[in-house]
């Protein structure tokens, strides 16, 4: 369903690049001729780059896309507050046997932390009750919970970097093979007529050059927000194996047990 979703977001890119290339770019307003292709402004200029230029726009919106994806679904992770004062928090009201309010303090910070410190919260609750259970089980049946439900989270963490990457490399490789089908149009004028034609040369430069720009625009766009985004899972997941290791810490001292 997520690689679905995805391809969806892709298609959709694609189709929005090269309608606005032919319907926008491709006006026929935005050239002195339109049969030769001789623009009059920026948008008919950029459109003489060639059908990569649209590709190349589907890269930046396939970035932009996953990019404010990427924002909204981490942010949302996050969940409300500062993570080490939750996780504090969360810690001190089990130290001091209040589950109650641990988990209240789960749900109003509703980030991913939080939903696998109140997984293990609630656990521990149930089987610290467990007479058919000593102190070590009590801990690994906690520490079982805490490992489900890191694994469902953090998969969401580092959903859609790998589009990120990927589109930064294969925007450089379109960009390069656009200024490479550039460069052999204008020699190809120069050949065929075996004069210098001002027309046809600006096209095969244009077509060079434009294929170069989207194809640097997309790839920076995808490498900035790579990095932006791998750090800040990075720094995420420390400071939920933080807290998670003072959370089980709290619990074996409750247990009487050393881990």
């Amino acid at each position: 369903m997520k690689n679905l979703t995805n391809m969806i977001f892709i298609v959709g890119c694609l189709v929005a690049a090269y309608l606005l290339y032919y319907l926008v770019l491709g006006n026929p307003g935005n050239f002195n001729d339109p049969e030769k292709l001789d623009p009059k402004n920026a948008l008919g200029t950029i459109y003489t780059g060639g059908f990569l230029v649209g590709l190349l726009m589907a890269c930046i919106l396939i970035a932009l896309t996953f990019t404010i994806e990427r924002l909204f679904t981490i942010g949302k992770a996050g969940g409300s507050g500062n993570l080490k004062e939750f996780g504090s928090t969360v810690v001190s009201a089990v130290k001091a046997g209040n589950y109650d309010a641990a988990l209240a303090a789960c749900d109003e910070q509703r980030g991913s932390l939080a939903n696998v410190l109140r997984a293990a919260v609630e656990r521990f609750r149930v089987v610290e009750k467990d007479a058919n259970l000593n102190a070590d089980q009590k801990l690994s049946e906690t520490q079982r919970v805490i490992d489900e439900n890191m694994n469902l989270e953090t998969p969401l963490l580092e959903k859609n970097l790998s589009i990120l990457s990927t589109v930064a490399s294969v925007a450089t490789m379109i960009g390069l093979l656009g200024t490479t089908l550039g460069m052999i149009r204008s020699f190809q004028a120069l050949g065929a007529s075996g004069t210098v034609s001002a027309q046809a040369l600006s096209i095969g430069i244009s077509e060079a050059l434009y294929n170069t720009a989207g194809g640097l625009i997309a790839a920076i766009i995808s490498i900035i927000a790579f990095n932006f985004f791998t750090t800040k899972v990075d720094d995420f997941t420390y400071n939920m194996d933080e807290a998670i290791l003072e959370l089980m810490q709290t619990l074996s001292l409750k247990t009487g047990t050393k881990i």
